[in-house]
């Protein structure tokens, strides 16, 4: 999105000063006025609080439409990603903008894989939390506390170093958050394997226990697999947003990532997971679905209903149709037609009242909900190939400056 290479201006006029403003047009996406100079030639700022209006960098990473509820990684779209890749060439292809090729894959998984392991004394760190404390307040803290060991020997001017950080987060994430997890529940933590995928291994350090093997379900681990990809990016959120915001001030990188979990945390953010789960507690059975609907529609009533799509949507999230069939694919490997039954109809009657759904199910509590999301989201094996890689929109170059 070069400023040089359009020819087309916008003139702004403020009483007898004005401006012309370059007109940047990117790949994807509308263009945008270069507002650099506004101040300069006008005496003038631009006042959008909150800069939905507004793009404050450039990108080729992530493209929402949310007219379309298109999402594309690197111009290629989500459904597809799910169905023909894992979550590591994911990461990978955040990270470098293309697809790996076989060669690549298998370096990058050996390198994630053999990173899982956290320093034992950030084990003494944990028994500092009360066991009930929110699994989010443990992830800001232990997260933060990895700046304390990788910290003296970091250039983050140096791009093998942010690299480097970058494979710690994805590779150390999991096996936190599960740390967590068994801390509150009075369990010893459980050591990462190598010998396992990323999210059969993820949930391997939160359920197995050493008194008896543990296997995860196949369907469960392609589940996770599906939620960490589709909470792998999303643009210049309120999360990245306070990532790049603190680390502008060359904070130690695993500082400036506690501080994105915080920012996760929010209700309005990656904890309205959290409160998914609580609005099906509430709900409790399918006679209460009428009940919920009016009670989500009466203006005068505080409840809110959860889980009905993304704000930037305007018509149909394209993650929730990848998570849908994955829910489904859980639930009749456990066997629990009743649920399945009940979702449908929840889904079915939202749908009759013009209210844009989405369906979740977990067996992982309701509190470390947001803190999957954050492990998937931090850290940026089904073989997927350049020759038989999904469809790619031909122009993924940068857009509108979410990021």
């Amino acid at each position: 999105m070069s400023a040089t290479a359009n020819l087309l201006t916008a003139r702004i006029e403020v009483g007898d000063d004005g401006a012309e403003l370059p007109l940047l047009r990117p790949t994807i996406g509308p263009a945008m006025v270069d507002l650099r100079r506004l101040y300069q030639d006008t005496g003038c700022y631009a006042y959008d609080p909150a800069l939905h209006e507004i793009g404050v960098c450039r990108s080729t990473i992530t493209f929402v439409d949310a007219d379309q509820g298109i999402l594309l990684y690197r111009g290629y779209p989500i459904d597809a990603l799910v169905e023909s890749c894992g979550y590591l060439e994911i990461c990978w292809l955040l990270l470098n903008g293309e697809l790996p090729t076989a060669a690549q894959l298998a370096g990058f998984t050996h390198d994630i894989t053999h990173h899982t392991m956290v320093n034992e004394q950030l084990h003494a760190i944990y028994r500092g939390f009360r066991r009930d404390a929110h699994p989010m307040s443990v992830m800001c803290g232990v997260v933060g506390a990895l700046a304390a060991f990788y910290h003296d020997g970091l250039d983050i001017f140096d791009p093998r170093h942010r690299l480097i950080a970058s494979h710690r987060l994805i590779a150390k994430m999991p096996t936190i958050a599960a740390m967590a997890y068994k801390y509150s529940q009075g369990q010893p933590f459980v050591y990462p394997r190598n010998d396992l995928g990323y999210p059969e291994n993820f949930l391997n350090m939160l359920f197995s226990v050493p008194c008896e093997p543990y296997r995860a379900p196949e369907a469960a681990a392609r589940a996770l697999e599906a939620l960490l990809i589709i909470q792998a990016d999303h643009e210049q959120n309120a999360s990245t947003s306070t990532m790049r915001l603190v680390g502008s001030t060359r904070a130690n990188p695993y500082a400036c990532t506690a501080a994105a979990i915080a920012a996760l945390w929010g209700p309005l953010h990656g904890g309205a997971n959290e409160g998914v789960l609580q609005t099906l507690a509430e709900i409790r059975s399918v006679d209460r679905i009428p009940e919920i609907l009016r009670r989500a529609k009466d203006k005068n009533d505080p409840f809110r209903l959860m889980g009905f799509g993304h704000r930037v949507y305007k018509s149909y999230d394209p993650r929730a149709k990848v998570l849908r069939r994955r829910c489904y694919e859980v639930l009749d490997a456990l066997g629990s037609a009743m649920i399945r039954s009940s979702n449908s109809r929840w889904s079915w009657s939202a749908s009759s009242s013009r209210t844009i759904t989405s369906s979740n199910a977990s067996s992982i509590p309701m509190s470390t909900s947001t803190q999957v999301s954050s492990s998937g989201r931090w850290g940026c094996r089904r073989r997927c190939s350049r020759r038989s890689s999904p469809w790619r929109a031909p122009s993924a170059g940068s857009h509108n400056g979410t990021r």
